[in-house]
């Protein structure tokens, strides 16, 4: 069952990469008591999510924080090592947290999982966004396919 809107997020444990190395964070630790501007993307370093979804949030971070956002992450199935590495090549900062979910296991509990076997990927995120508040979905937006339009900075922006 995919979640939707009202629904909580289930407990998670994510990656992230800090000074001092690879260190985990619960969605507890992410999630509770802010407002999370939270998206999802296939890969790290693929075309899209590199050319537009991650620097969208990047770039419009001020904006975000002016509208109520407490954190804006990126997550993806990838490892932490990829993650951090993939931040500090896109100079997102403390702009965006960026989230490992190494093993999917939070793509599969939230039913957003994709099968990228034919592109030998294996078990990916789809491609989503979502607003979070106090860990309850408040808006979620779901790509089809391989579209980039729902899932973006500017919608999300027109959203809150």
């Amino acid at each position: 069952m995919t979640i939707k809107v009202g629904d909580t997020l289930p407990e998670a444990q994510f990656m992230t990469m800090t000074e001092e190395g690879p260190r985990p964070i619960g969605s507890d630790t992410v999630f509770k008591g802010k407002t999370v501007a939270l998206f999802a993307v296939p890969g790290a370093y693929t075309p899209t999510c590199s050319a537009k979804h991650l620097p969208g949030f990047k770039d419009h971070a001020a904006d975000f924080k002016a509208k109520g956002v407490d954190v804006i992450a990126c997550l993806s199935v990838n490892d932490v090592f990829v993650m951090g590495h993939w931040g500090k090549d896109q100079d997102v900062g403390d702009k965006v947290l960026m989230l490992a979910d190494g093993n999917g296991d939070f793509a599969k509990a939230l039913g957003l999982e994709m099968d990228g076997s034919k592109f030998g990927m294996g078990l990916r995120s789809q491609r989503y966004s979502m607003i979070v508040k106090d860990g309850v979905v408040e808006k979620l937006n779901v790509e089809e396919g391989g579209d980039f339009k729902v899932s973006s900075a500017d919608y999300m922006l027109a959203q809150l």
